[in-house]
C-alpha cells in the first residue's frame, strides 16, 4: 500500500479490494452515512472521518498519514490478503456470483464494547431505528468529535439507571445495555481475555449478559474481535443458509465463515 498526501487529505492506493458501501451498508456498523458518490462520514474510536472511494483508491479528508496507519487500515481490515481468502471463498458457485457482483466487501475490526452495545440495542429493530438509538446515546453521553459525537465509554453508561436512558427510546432493551455497560466498566467482561478465548468459550462468556443471546455474541465478535470464522444467524440468513445448504456450510469456508455470511447477506438484501 502507498499513503500520497493531497493538500489537508491522504490518498491510499495499492489496497487490497475495498468497497466502502457495500462494507458500511452490510449491517455492520451503524454510525456511518452517506454525504456524497461512494463518499461516507462516520466516527470510530473517538475519530471522525470523511473516506471517498474512489475505486482504486481510497481518499481520506483531513487525516494523515499516521491517524491511517495507526487506526483506519485496522479498522477497514485493509492489511488482510482478501485475493486468497475470496479464491478460497470462491470454490462455492453461489458466493463466486455473490463476489461477481457485490465484491470488496470487508469485515470491520471495530472497538468492541460499541459492537456489543450496538448489537444489543439491534434486536428485533431495523437499521434506521437502530442508527436513531444510537446516534441519541452518543450526542448525549459522548465527547463531541467536530460534527459529531463519540459513543460514550461503558463506564459512563454503567452509572446511568433505566429512567435516566428513557430518551433512547429503546424498549425492553435498556435494562440489556445497562447490564452490559456494568461488566464491561467493572471488568467482569474483559475484552483482551476474550480475544484469547476458543470461540465457543468466548461466546459463552457474552452470553453471560442479559438479552445477549448467540447472533448478538456472533456479531460481537465477528465484527470487533477479530473471530472471522463466526456466523450470525439471524432469520434472513437462517433461511437462505437452509436453501443454499441444505448439508451444512462447505467445511472449505473455514476460517472465513463471517465473511461468507456478510456475501450471503448482501446478496439477499440488494
Amino acid at each position: 500500500m502507498e499513503l500520497i498526501k493531497e493538500s489537508n487529505n491522504t490518498r491510499l492506493c495499492g489496497h487490497t479490494p475495498f468497497n466502502v458501501g457495500l462494507t458500511l451498508d452490510c449491517g455492520q456498523a451503524f454510525r456511518w452515512e452517506k454525504t456524497g458518490e461512494n463518499t461516507y462520514r462516520g466516527i470510530a474510536f473517538r475519530r471522525e472521518l470523511t473516506v471517498r472511494d474512489d475505486g482504486d483508491s481510497l481518499l481520506f479528508l483531513g487525516v494523515n498519514e499516521d491517524e491511517i496507519k495507526e487506526i483506519w487500515t485496522d479498522y477497514f481490515d485493509l492489511n488482510t490478503d482478501h485475493d486468497g481468502i475470496i479464491k478460497r471463498l470462491s470454490g462455492d458457485k453461489f458466493i463466486s456470483d455473490a463476489v461477481n457482483r457485490f465484491g470488496g466487501i470487508h469485515i470491520l475490526r471495530q472497538e468492541p464494547w460499541e459492537t456489543l452495545c450496538s448489537f444489543i440495542i439491534s434486536a428485533c429493530n431495523n437499521i434506521p431505528r437502530i442508527k436513531g438509538i444510537v446516534n441519541r446515546l452518543s450526542e448525549a453521553l459522548g465527547e463531541r468529535t467536530g460534527e459529531g459525537f463519540s459513543f460514550p465509554d461503558a463506564k459512563t453508561v454503567a452509572g446511568l439507571s433505566e429512567d435516566d436512558l428513557s430518551f433512547l427510546r429503546a424498549g425492553y432493551r435498556v435494562p440489556y445495555i445497562l447490564d452490559a455497560a456494568r461488566r464491561v466498566a467493572e471488568g467482569e467482561i474483559d475484552f483482551d481475555a476474550i480475544r484469547k478465548m476458543p470461540e465457543e468459550d468466548a461466546r459463552k462468556e457474552l452470553m453471560k449478559i442479559k438479552g445477549v443471546g448467540r447472533k448478538v455474541a456472533d456479531c460481537t465478535l465477528l465484527f470487533s474481535l477479530g473471530f472471522t470464522d463466526c456466523y450470525p444467524v439471524d432469520r434472513h440468513i437462517e433461511r437462505a443458509t437452509k436453501e443454499l445448504y441444505p448439508e451444512g456450510l462447505p467445511e472449505f469456508f473455514s476460517p472465513h465463515r463471517g465473511l461468507a455470511q456478510q456475501y450471503i447477506f448482501t446478496s439477499r438484501i440488494k
